[in-house]
């Protein structure tokens, strides 16, 4: 054997175990999707999204022995569109392609997982176990096949290098229909009498840290989702280079963008970004020049902040994550400027007799190299029509499983889980950072939220102890009271726009625990029974002397009442005195300012 022999055999090798260690990579990305979505959202909500995360790999994994891998990777059967499965890969342990296997596997998890942040925070966890199953044993295995099993779109000359269409289209159309069939997160949109939305309201991930590591996570994953399939070191190294520039400008792109447009720059949409221009570089990043991948980022890093704008505030698209817009967007985006942009210049592959393969020249480039301009287009033509059927077989199936679920056993979660978190409802875990505060939500979810129904009286439901009073008025001075109202994280928005309808423009608001004799069903972690616990609650504190202490009271019955056990108490007070600190007056005269002076 000759030296050259030698290292022919030695280079194969090498870059076997990187296909191997590429899809350890993709594996690792997993993480970094549970980060983003769980940064991205509300600490009441945590833990779902972990599980989430995690259960969309172990089913997919499942569902893709039975039979996804089969319809992926089987031989052609009508006019390739599926594969054949077969029983190899339970009887023919030995000689099974089990790289092949792992390897689509991995890209498989990452397309169900996707749809995940579009719909967190509101979605039933048996509803998100079914349809992610669905998409790793159907949907997905059948067009993956179309592009990479040798099914007829591999045959047509579709560019997809590592999924920007065969992956990320297909999790972006199911996020897409699954957000709108769902609905939007309750207090998302305020609207008026006729339902139409006069507000729009932001929900902020309770950790943007979390979301920031996430997508650095993603970004590593990244040189081994785009870099797996490198035959060689040169092509290995072109796409490390277009992977690194085309979400670097994205990013500086919308850093620039929202800069201008919001006077500030945004960090969520920066972040955002780098993942839009890791989607878009994903189907050409074997096929494009630092040019090209430049060119993606600039789009981009302008598309994702405009999509998830119009998404939001022209459609009421409750996207938490940006989900549609960093991979339906752009996913459509770089698929078709794999064909736009594709260079001659650029290395696909190697073939079978170890000859290096280099891309053909889209419309851009065969206008500059002089090429055949008619067989650019045609790239360019072959990319479009690809796009369009994945995104229309992904999106006719996925309705149908959205709509089904819908009409059984239930999408969307009741209004009292989502209002309590589908940490607690769904997994009995009271929070996921049990040794953080909570932090206090500031939402108006409407007055058509209701947590419970039943005739209970307002009287036992809000219990209110008024203090012994001590007779302090002297003469013309006016009685000073305070009252102090402890009640439901949920209902402080509620309270607060009822007092200030009734003049009390000034409150003390606190973050407080506490318990009362009504401990509620018990909890259990890894099978141990949990301890009650002190639960969150505020408490808003007033001092009247203009405004009626009785009014006051009234005004916050009205707006607590639920009929649920712990809408909360009020105590009244007498206030001995009252001191200005600014001016040094005292009792009454120390709010004349106002009707009421925050305590």
């Amino acid at each position: 054997m000759s030296v050259q022999e030698i290292l022919n055999v030695v280079n194969g090798q090498a870059f076997a175990i990187w296909f191997l260690i590429g899809a350890a990579l993709v594996f690792f990305m997993q993480a970094g999707f549970a980060m983003v979505e769980t940064g991205f959202t509300r600490a009441k909500n945590a833990g779902n999204i972990i599980m989430k995360n995690l259960m969309d790999f172990c089913i997919g994994t499942v569902v893709f022995v039975l039979l996804g891998a089969g319809l992926m990777l089987g031989e052609d059967a009508l006019g390739g569109f599926v594969g054949i499965p077969t029983l190899g890969i339970f009887t023919d342990f030995t000689s099974f392609d089990w790289s092949s296997f792992v390897f689509n596997l991995v890209f498989c998890a990452t397309a169900a997982t996707i749809v995940s942040g579009a719909m967190a925070e509101r979605t039933k966890f048996i509803s998100y176990c079914i349809y992610s199953a669905v998409i790793s044993l159907v949907v997905y295995p059948i067009e993956a096949h179309w592009v990479w099993g040798g099914g007829w779109l591999a045959q047509l000359g579709f560019i997809d290098f590592a999924g920007s269409a065969a992956i990320h289209s297909v999790g972006g159309i199911a996020a897409l229909i699954g957000a709108m069939m769902l609905g939007s997160r309750l207090g998302k949109y305020t609207k008026d009498k006729d339902g139409k939305v006069t507000k729009v309201n932001a929900i902020q991930g309770h950790s943007i840290t979390l979301g920031a590591l996430g997508c650095f996570i993603l970004w590593f994953g990244w040189y081994g989702f785009n870099g797996a399939a490198a035959t060689n070191l040169t092509q290995l190294g072109m796409i490390f280079a277009t992977t690194t520039v085309a979400p670097a400008v994205a990013t500086c792109t919308t850093l620039i963008f929202t800069w201008v447009k919001n006077k500030k720059p945004d960090v969520s949409m920066c972040l955002n970004a780098g993942l839009a221009g890791l989607v878009g570089i994903t189907a050409g990043c074997a096929n494009l020049d630092i040019i090209g991948a430049t060119i993606v980022g600039i789009v981009s890093g302008i598309l994702v902040v405009v999509v998830v704008d119009v998404l939001d505030n022209k459609f009421h698209i409750d996207d938490p994550v940006g989900a549609v817009a960093v991979h339906f967007a752009n996913g459509i985006w770089g698929t078709l400027a794999a064909g736009l942009l594709s260079t001659s210049s650029a290395i696909t592959g190697v073939d079978e007799f170890g000859n290096v393969v280099y891309a053909v020249d889209g419309p851009i480039y065969a206008l500059i190299h002089g090429t055949s301009f008619a067989q650019g287009m045609k790239v360019f033509g072959v990319q479009c029509l690809g796009e369009l059927a994945i995104v229309a077989w992904t999106g006719v199936l996925m309705a149908g499983v959205f709509y089904i679920i819908k009409k059984t056993i239930g999408l969307r979660a009741s209004q009292e889980e989502e209002i309590k978190g589908l940490d607690i409802t769904e997994h009995g875990l009271p929070s996921a950072y049990a040794d953080f505060l909570p932090a206090v939500e500031h939402l108006d979810y409407g007055e058509d939220v209701i947590a419970v129904t039943g005739e209970v009286p307002v009287s036992e439901a809000i219990e209110v102890k008024v203090e012994p009073t001590v007779d302090i008025v002297k003469g013309d001075e006016k009685l000073i009271t305070k009252v102090e109202i402890v009640c439901k994280e949920r209902k402080l928005e509620a309270l607060k726009d009822a007092l200030m309808g009734i003049g009390i423009t000034g409150m003390t608001v606190s973050h407080v625990m506490g318990c009362g004799i009504q401990k509620g069903a018990p909890e259990y972690y890894r099978g141990v029974k949990i301890e009650p616990t002190l639960l969150p609650k505020v408490q808003v504190d007033v001092v009247v002397c203009e405004v009626p202490a009785s009014l006051v009271v009234d005004t916050a019955r009205k707006a607590l009442y639920t009929g649920h056990v712990g809408d909360g108490k009020i105590f009244v007070y007498n206030v001995i005195d009252v001191v200005k600190v600014r001016t040094g007056e005292r009792g009454a005269l120390a709010l004349q300012d106002t009707k009421a002076e925050m305590f």
